[in-house]
Parts: C-alpha cells; sequence; structure tokens
C-alpha cells in the first residue's frame, strides 16, 4: 500500500545527495493544485501525493508543516489503467519538488495534445510504479553476486539486456529489460 506519509519514494528511483535551490516562484497550495489539475485533464484517477509532510484528512500534505529535511515528493496515480509514478527531490523545497511535477506532466499532456500518443504510452512504460511484490537485490536481478567485480557485474548485464531487449522477437520482455537496467543503475562497483 502506497501511503502518503511518510514519503513513499519508488525503490528503483535514485535519490538527489544535493538538491538545488529552485527558481520557480510557486506556493505549496498552488503547487498541489497544479498537480491535481494537471492529472486531472490528464484523464489520471486515484491520486497520491507521497511526501515527508503530515497529512490532512482528505489525504493532501498540510502546507503549513514545516519543511522536512527530506523535500522529495513522490506522485502516484492511475493511468489508462496502470499505476504511474512521478517523483522528484532535485529542489530543496516540497514546493519547488511538487511544482517540477506539475510541469512535467504538463508537458506530457502536449505531447498526447500534439498527436504523438503511441510516443506518450512508450514513456509510460517507464513510470509504472514498481515494485511488483517482488524485493530482488540488484546482484538477484543480474545474477551475480553481491561481491561481483566491475567486469562480472557488467558481463553479466550485457547479456541479460541482449535477452531482454524489448527488440528481441524471442525472449524480449520490456518489463524485464527495465528491471535488468535499473540493477545495472544501481550495482555497487568494487
Amino acid at each position: 500500500m502506497i501511503e502518503a506519509y511518510p514519503l513513499a519514494w519508488p525503490e528503483s528511483y535514485q535519490r538527489t545527495q544535493r538538491p538545488d535551490r529552485s527558481r520557480f516562484n510557486t506556493t505549496f497550495n498552488s503547487a498541489v493544485n497544479k498537480i491535481l489539475s494537471e492529472i486531472n485533464l490528464f484523464g489520471g484517477t486515484n491520486v497520491i501525493i507521497s511526501t515527508n509532510k503530515p497529512v490532512r484528512i482528505d489525504g493532501l500534505p498540510y502546507a503549513t508543516a514545516r519543511e522536512p529535511d527530506d523535500s522529495g515528493v513522490a506522485v502516484y496515480f492511475t493511468f489508462n489503467g496502470q499505476q504511474v509514478v512521478f517523483a522528484c527531490d532535485k529542489w530543496d523545497s516540497t514546493k519547488d519538488n511538487l511544482k517540477a511535477i506539475a510541469k512535467t506532466i504538463g508537458s506530457m499532456r502536449g505531447i498526447d495534445r500534439w498527436g504523438v500518443s503511441e510516443m506518450l504510452n512508450r514513456i509510460f512504460t517507464g513510470f509504472k510504479a514498481l515494485p511488483s511484490g517482488e524485493n530482488k537485490k540488484w546482484f538477484d536481478i543480474l545474477g551475480v553476486s553481491e561481491n561481483a567485480s566491475r567486469d562480472e557485474i557488467k558481463k553479466a548485464y550485457f547479456q541479460k539486456a541482449k535477452i531482454y531487449h524489448p527488440d528481441n522477437q524471442e525472449t524480449g520482455d520490456n518489463d524485464m529489460f527495465i528491471k535488468v537496467k535499473n540493477a545495472y543503475d544501481n550495482a555497487n562497483f568494487n
């Protein structure tokens, strides 16, 4: 179950180590309202805005709560029958991360309006709200030991990527390809 509070950051998304100060000119309430509006116009439903700010009875974060140490935001919603997630922690305030997500969704609505909706469906493949219940570690997905060398990790990645690449007519599997790519991105190179 995805919770609005505390922050339910998507497992496979990397975190920003040093968030920047943004130049967005927004308030917390206007950023939340913009996200809800953009998702509604997009046709999304079942919105959960997850932050480290406590939530009101309606499930939305309190605007007046102090800025948490972790200003990350994850916005989960249903789009075309699939749960998707947008997450941002690039900025040092929750309101600015909310604004960045709202602007991103607005841009994606433009893709749909401009008639390139197949591109939109391909983009959303990468925004599926994983996990699927299996919490496999990167080394399990790649089939190497946790202490594998850089060369072993690279070799395993290229073998698996070749097998699961969506262009492979026999064994292609886009979801597995994404898992393999994320596993490689999260690998601990010794």
